[in-house]
């Protein structure tokens, strides 16, 4: 399919580079394409940026029936952009289409249309240490009707928003708090999907924990409540004793491209790396036996976020005396210095743009 290309009249004045947020901003143009049975994905097009005109009874207003991803194109220091893996994204977004019953996208047009986007709006990636521009991709149910089916149609759209650190405070260890009576997703169900109700589904305990003093929530399992699962909107690993340890994929749990990222990298580097059940009781007894034990988030938003305080119930351990541990800055500096194209891609991850 050709791409209609209708630039904006009317152009934003760029923000400074250094004085980014996250996710308040947003590009000139975004992409569109619409799907019904009869046509199947058609009209892809990029246009201005601007509102939809959607009826009150929408079906994803009711029933919530869409599906999104996040990732990040990276100004490198030649002045070029390019992304990282992204066609894991679109292959998670597929399977996300496939338990939410939302007809898939062809993966390669997907990534020739976000290219052809970013080419339009290469002016708005940033320049300035530790920025980026912060790509959605996002599908919605588009039917008028107030009942519980799938939809017909649907509407598939990228917008970009230019972003500094996901954490204002840079990258220094979090304080999480662990969700012991709430919680996020059950195996069987659609944890798995990056489905916009799994991330309302996480914002009563979100809400405790930051009432509490705490960045971010562990989930512990929907069943026994005695496994990790993952920590706020990113993935978990456990530096054990000189072995990498994170959650194994129950279902539940959303399968990161970083948190995959970070297990191939441990592959590379023979770093002993172990997808299995983990219980919170291991965590606080392996905070008291090893001086080397150290906890990392992982996620496209943050990339690596390291973990200095973890409160369960009354019990609050200390990570690492509350600093970012060398394990953690190892995967840290690895994955930004391949993103922004700083050091060699051993693993073939970057996707050049332009």
């Amino acid at each position: 399919m050709d791409i209609k290309i209708t630039k904006a009249t009317q152009l934003k004045t760029k923000p400074d580079d250094t004085k980014l947020g996250f996710g308040t901003i947003f590009t000139d143009h975004m992409f569109n394409m619409d799907y019904n049975p009869d046509e199947g994905w058609h009209n892809p097009r990029i246009e201005p940026f601007g509102p939809f005109t959607l009826s009150p009874a929408t079906m994803v207003l009711h029933y919530g029936q869409a599906v999104f991803e996040g990732l990040k194109a990276y100004r490198n220091a030649s002045g070029n952009i390019q992304l990282f893996r992204p066609e894991r994204n679109f292959s998670r977004s597929n399977k996300s289409c496939r338990l939410m019953c939302i007809p898939e996208v062809d993966e390669d047009f997907a990534l020739k249309a976000l290219k052809e986007l970013l080419t339009v709006e290469k002016d708005w990636v940033p320049s300035a240490p530790g920025t980026s521009l912060y790509i959605r991709p996002t599908i919605i149910s588009t039917d008028a009707f107030l009942g519980v089916r799938a939809s017909h149609t649907y509407r598939f759209f990228i917008i970009l928003s230019p972003v500094g650190a996901y954490y204002p405070e840079g990258f220094k260890p979090v304080k999480i708090w662990v969700s012991a009576h709430h919680v996020r997703a059950v195996p069987g169900g659609v944890g798995e999907a990056k489905t916009p109700g799994n991330y309302a589904a996480s914002l009563y305990a979100a809400e405790k924990a930051h009432q509490h003093g705490y960045t971010q929530v562990l989930w512990l399992d929907g069943v026994e409540r005695r496994y990790v699962e993952e920590v706020g909107a990113m993935n978990i690993f456990f530096f054990i004793k000189g072995e990498l340890v994170t959650p194994e994929l129950t279902g539940s749990i959303l399968p990161g491209v970083t948190r995959d990222s970070v297990i191939e990298l441990a592959g590379h580097w023979n770093i002993p790396c172990a997808e299995r059940k983990i219980t919170i009781t291991e965590v606080i007894e392996a905070q008291k036996e090893d001086p080397q034990f150290e906890v990392f988030g992982t996620g496209t938003a943050a990339v690596i976020s390291p973990v200095g305080h973890i409160k369960y119930g009354d019990i609050e351990v200390t990570v690492n005396n509350n600093e970012v541990g060398p394990m953690t800055q190892k995967f840290y500096d690895a994955l930004t210095d391949i993103q922004y194209g700083r050091a060699e891609d051993p693993m073939s991850w970057v996707e050049p743009v332009v």
